[in-house]
C-alpha cells in the first residue's frame, strides 16, 4: 500500500493536508505542514524513550541520519526486522536521511561514482549499490536517495551545478533499478532529491527530470546555511516547486527557524526537520516565541508564549548574543546561561505546559547549566521539542482558519 497525499486546502502556495497509508502496514498518517522527529541513531537527543513520552505531539515520522547507521549494516542484515524495531520505535515511520543536519560535512569529496558521508569512523564513500545494500538491511519506511548535494558554498560554478544534477539523476536511476530487485524495499518510499545549486535552469531541470521518475516525494536540497541570498533561495524554491506534482510531499533539510519555516510553507514546502530545537538546546537556550494568533485569548493555551520580559532591554539582548557558546543564537530563544536568570523562579515560558515548565524554574535550569549537569539538556530538550511541535500544530490551525498571515506577522515581528 503506497503513501498517499490528500490536500484539504491550498491557499496561495500553502498546502494543508494529510499523508496517509504510512508504514509497512499502511495505518499511520501525518498532517502537513509538519515536521520530523530528529534523532541520533533512533534516540531523541538527550532523551530516553520514557522521557520522550512526556513530550506532547511528537511527530510520527522519525528521522535517522545515515552516517550513524553505516556500522550497523552487518548487524541489521542478520537481525532482518528493520531499523525501526531495532531502535525500539516499531510504531514510528522511519525516514533515513543521507546526512545529519546538525553535523558539518566537508565539501569537495563527491565524484561521478560516489558520495562521501562522515561517520564516527571517518569518511565513507557510497556507490549506489553500496547505498542500496545498506537501505536493504535497514528497511526504512522512507529514505532519501543518494545525491550530490555538495553545492552549498558561496560560489558554485555553472559547471559544478550541472554536475550535481547529472550525478543525482544518474544515482536516482541506478537506485530505482536496485530497489526493484530488493523484496525488502518494495514497501519503502524513495525520496527523490532536487539539486542544482543557485542556478535556476539547473534547479528547473532537476525538478522536471526527478518528477518523471517513480519517487514517493521530493527533497529540496542545498538550501541550508547562509551562503545563498534569501531572495535567491526563495525564488529558486518557488520555481522548482512549480515543476513538481501536487500529489507528492516536498521535504526540506536544515531550515528550522520559525520565520523561515513560514516563508517556505507559503511556497509549498510540506515537511521540515526538528533539528532546530536540538541546536537551541545545545546552546543552553530555551525556545521562547509566541505563535498564538487566536482571536479569543482564552482559547489559546499558550497565549503568553514568547512575550518578551518587560525588563529585558536591548542592551541585555546584545549581552546574550556575545556569548561565545551561543553563536548562532536567534531571536526566538532565551539563553539560560545568563546571570540574570539565577534568581528567576518563573517557568522557562509562561503558559507552557511542558514537563520542564510545569516542574522547574529558569533559575534551576541556569544552575544546571552552570554546573554542567546533564539534566539541563534533558529539560531543555523536552521543552524545546514540545514548543516546536506545538508550533506546527498552530500552523495547521492557522491554515484551517485562514489566519496564516496573522501568525506570520506575530512570528516575524519577533525575528527583529
Amino acid at each position: 500500500m503506497k503513501m498517499k497525499l490528500s490536500l484539504s486546502k491550498v491557499v496561495g502556495g500553502c498546502r494543508l493536508g494529510m499523508l496517509t497509508n504510512l508504514g509497512k502496514k499502511g495505518i499511520q498518517c501525518m498532517d502537513i505542514p509538519g515536521c520530523l522527529l530528529y534523532t541520533k541513531m533512533g534516540s531523541a537527543p538527550h532523551l530516553t524513550h520514557d522521557t520522550l513520552e512526556t513530550v506532547k505531539d511528537v511527530p510520527v515520522v522519525v528521522q535517522l541520519p545515515l552516517p550513524a547507521l553505516v556500522e550497523l549494516q552487518e548487524v541489521m542484515e542478520e537481525y532482518k526486522e528493520g531499523i525501526g524495531t531495532f531502535v525500539g520505535m516499531p510504531d514510528s515511520i522511519v525516514y533515513c536521511s543521507l546526512l545529519d543536519p546538525a553535523v558539518f560535512s566537508p565539501p569537495g569529496y563527491n565524484n561521478n561514482k560516489t558520495v562521501s558521508i562522515w561517520g564516527s569512523g571517518g569518511r565513507m564513500e557510497m556507490t549506489p549499490s553500496k547505498f542500496m545494500a545498506l537501505q536493504r538491511a535497514l528497511q526504512p519506511d522512507w529514505f532519501q536517495c543518494l545525491s550530490d548535494g555538495d553545492t552549498i558554498a558561496a560560489e558554485v560554478s555553472k559547471k559544478r551545478a550541472k554536475k550535481s544534477v547529472d550525478r543525482s539523476l544518474s544515482f536516482l536511476d541506478e537506485c530505482l533499478q536496485l530497489q526493484e530487485e530488493f523484496p525488502e524495499l518494495q514497501e519503502s518510499v524513495m525520496i527523490g532529491v532536487i539539486e542544482g545549486g543557485d542556478l535556476l535552469e539547473e534547479r528547473l531541470r532537476s525538478a522536471r527530470e526527478t518528477a518523471k521518475r517513480p519517487v514517493g516525494g521530493f527533497l529540496l536540497d542545498g538550501f541550508q546555511g547562509n551562503a545563498m541570498a534569501k531572495d535567491t533561495k526563495l525564488e529558486l524554491l518557488s520555481s522548482a516547486i512549480a515543476e513538481l506534482p501536487d500529489d507528492k510531499p516536498r521535504l526540506i533539510h536544515g531550515i528550522g527557524r520559525p520565520d523561515e519555516v513560514l516563508e517556505l510553507i507559503e511556497r509549498g514546502v510540506d515537511v521540515f526537520e526538528s533539528c532546530f530545537p536540538y541546536q537551541v538546546t545545545e546552546r543552553g537556550c530555551a525556545l521562547s516565541f509566541n505563535y498564538g494568533c487566536h482571536p479569543d485569548p482564552d482559547g489559546d493555551v499558550l497565549k503568553e508564549n514568547g512575550e518578551p520580559d518587560k525588563e529585558e532591554s536591548k542592551d541585555e539582548k546584545t549581552k546574550t548574543e556575545i556569548f561565545s557558546e551561543t553563536e548562532g543564537m536567534t531571536a526566538f530563544e532565551i539563553c539560560l546561561k545568563e546571570e540574570r536568570y539565577q534568581d528567576d523562579f518563573g517557568p522557562l515560558l509562561s503558559g507552557c505546559l511542558c514537563y520542564c515548565c510545569q516542574n522547574h524554574s529558569r533559575a534551576y535550569v541556569h544552575h544546571l547549566l552552570m554546573t554542567n549537569e546533564l539534566l539541563a539538556s534533558v529539560l531543555l530538550m523536552m521543552h524545546n521539542f514540545q514548543h516546536y511541535f506545538a508550533f506546527f500544530h498552530s500552523i495547521q490551525d492557522a491554515l484551517k482558519e485562514d489566519r496564516l498571515d496573522k501568525l506570520k506577522e506575530i512570528v516575524c515581528r519577533q525575528a527583529v
